[in-house]
């Protein structure tokens, strides 16, 4: 069956809205075939799928959009409302479905099926299993748990966001860094001039005081000695002068003393 123009011309209006609408964090977009669209969604905030990206897939019958289209989940979820192949609960998926609804509303009200599961209309999966359970153990039916024990399944719904919905992240690669070339050594040849004036120019001149002081003591020694031979001789001199020197002309004879009687 062959579009009809009517069907494409809306194709066509709804790829400029999509790039006109403010989507936030959903996308929607078409492949290059226009009846088959892409898109995923994230977890409504404060829901037990929080932190989780849901995908999802769009296809538009040959009369759209006078029948409803098809959309199916392709990320395992714990939802009463969604089976395990995907397949979606939506009042306006089937007999409410309106020519005057968007494939942007159409992806809105999936969201809010996300935050309010509806148990009156059940199409969840009569038993399911936990990958991370010890021996597969079957859980109920997801509405009748989700009316019976709320706490466990929220707890369940968490466990699997945590597990299919969430993206994985891969550690980074360790970088190693390349080695760094070593700067070439330069070598200059000494020569026997060169080393005696690196050695004149390097070696300390070291100044031993002790043999200045010793130099110092010894001089003192050698003349104290010397002065005491000098000053026998002296003495010995002055004593010869004294007895060789001659009474002088005038000089006073002894007084003679006269008796008188």
């Amino acid at each position: 069956m062959a579009p009809l123009p009517a069907t494409l011309k809306r194709i066509h209006r709804e790829i400029a809205d999509v790039h006109k609408e403010d989507l936030g964090a959903i996308t929607l977009t078409p492949s290059d075939d226009l009846f088959a669209w892409h898109g995923s969604l994230p977890g409504p905030e404060g829901s037990v799928y929080e932190g989780g990206t849901f995908n999802f897939a769009v296809e538009l019958p040959k009369d759209y959009p006078f029948s409803a289209p098809k959309v199916v989940l392709k990320t395992r979820i714990y939802h009463m409302n969604i089976s395990d192949q995907g397949n979606i609960c939506l009042d306006i998926l089937k007999h409410n479905w309106s020519p005057a609804l968007s494939l942007f509303k159409v992806i809105l009200s999936l969201s809010s099926l996300l935050t309010d599961p509806n148990p009156k209309d059940p199409l969840g999966m009569a038993y399911s299993f936990l990958t991370d359970f010890p021996l597969n153990a079957p859980v109920p039916a997801i509405a009748t748990q989700f009316q019976r024990n709320r706490k466990l399944h929220d707890s369940t719904a968490r466990q699997w966001t945590d597990l299919y919905a969430r993206p994985k992240v891969s550690a980074p690669s360790p970088v190693v860094a390349p080695p760094r070339a070593s700067a070439p050594i330069r070598q200059s040849r000494i020569t026997p001039t060169n080393a005696a004036a690196s050695s004149s120019q390097t070696s300390p001149i070291i100044i031993d005081d002790s043999d200045e002081e010793t130099s110092r003591s010894a001089g003192k020694k050698r003349k104290r000695d010397k002065g005491s031979t000098l000053d026998v001789e002296e003495e010995q001199r002055t004593g010869i002068r004294s007895k060789k020197r001659p009474e002088r002309s005038g000089s006073r004879r002894p007084t003679e003393v006269i008796d008188i009687d």
